[in-house]
């Protein structure tokens, strides 16, 4: 798949959401009213590396990463237990090659956070995202429930 094809496919499927094009990513965000100045994240499409995250090494021709958080027992239970903050500018410690296609890891930033990633994903592997999608989802549409109700 390419990364337009999974911007494409967000954007259809999961509604009330805003695409924002920033430092070599787009970035999903919950917002349907615009009630938040940005909304609440959902997900990510990063094509190239940044100052603290290039674990993934996305200089490389055609490479992506797609993100997006899920709650902290889905994570558990696909990935074994979250590992310990890594320090600033370090790599989450889970034993991944964070340079792997079409696998879904810990984020290598953000791992600690129940943030995962696929660098690559194809059809299959999409299709396998769906259950975690659709939970990343809902607890973006809670967190801007409760955001706009305070």
């Amino acid at each position: 798949m390419q990364q337009s094809e999974i911007s494409k496919l967000i954007l259809e499927q999961y509604h009330g959401l805003v695409a924002v094009d920033a430092w070599g990513e787009q970035s999903f965000f919950y917002n349907p009213e615009g009630r938040l100045p940005r909304g609440v994240y959902f997900a990510t499409l990063k094509s190239k590396d940044g100052d603290n995250d290039k674990a993934s090494q996305l200089g490389r021709a055609g490479v992506f990463r797609f993100n997006f958080g899920i709650s902290k027992s889905a994570y558990e239970k696909v990935l074994g237990a979250r590992p310990a903050r890594p320090a600033a500018g370090g790599v989450v410690d889970t034993g991944h090659d964070f340079t792997q296609l079409n696998t879904l890891m810990p984020h290598p930033v953000y791992g600690w956070m129940a943030w995962v990633c696929v660098l690559n994903p194809d059809l299959v592997m999409w299709q396998g995202l769906q259950p975690l999608l659709s939970e990343s989802y809902g607890l973006a549409v809670e967190k801007y429930t409760k955001r706009v109700k305070d």
